[in-house]
């Protein structure tokens, strides 16, 4: 596969990651002083959200492999790996707090005692997700668009081509 669809794919996938966790960073506010009925309701709307993990799995190959593709250039990869970290960082995140939470609530069916402790960190770590997602999103445009700006840099303010400088070369005669 070209790096050009690995650029793309990458960038796809993040972008799509991003409506998954943009949704619980949008929704934390109002959720998060719940009442505990009302919380186990609301939290069913995420039912069938597992099938985001196949958005996940393709972000996570998409980035690597686009990160393998381009390791000769620095400018483009340091980026990529960036976003790649950025949504490693988004799966230990989501099976440090968020799987054990939804393990023991049944995937928020049952409340436990201590479900106001699991709901705040259920909650704060897909906030985080987020986050780190957008964070991913950000680098990967960077070592998209970051490579075209030094092409762009060679265009003056008025979008005219640069000047050229002229080489005397000397003729024999």
């Amino acid at each position: 596969m070209g790096i050009v669809w690995l650029r793309i794919l990458s960038v796809l996938f993040t972008a799509l990651a991003m409506i998954f966790a943009g949704a619980h960073l949008l929704e934390l506010p109002h959720k998060i002083g719940l009442s505990a009925s009302d919380y186990l309701t609301v939290q069913q709307i995420y039912r069938g959200w597992e099938f985001a993990a196949i958005v996940v799995i393709g972000e996570v190959v998409s980035i690597a492999a686009l990160a393998y593709a381009v390791r000769a250039n620095r400018r483009v990869f340091v980026p990529t790996i960036i976003a790649l970290l950025c949504v490693i960082g988004t799966q230990v995140l989501f099976w440090a707090f968020n799987f054990p939470a939804n393990r023991a609530t049944d995937n928020w069916a049952t409340l436990p005692a201590n479900w106001e402790t699991l709901r705040a960190r259920w909650e704060f770590a897909h906030a985080a997700s987020a986050l780190l997602n957008l964070a991913a999103l950000i680098a990967l445009l960077d070592a998209l668009l970051g490579s075209a700006s030094g092409a762009l840099a060679d265009f003056n303010s008025r979008g005219r081509e640069p000047h050229r400088r002229l080489e005397l070369q000397e003729v024999e005669r």
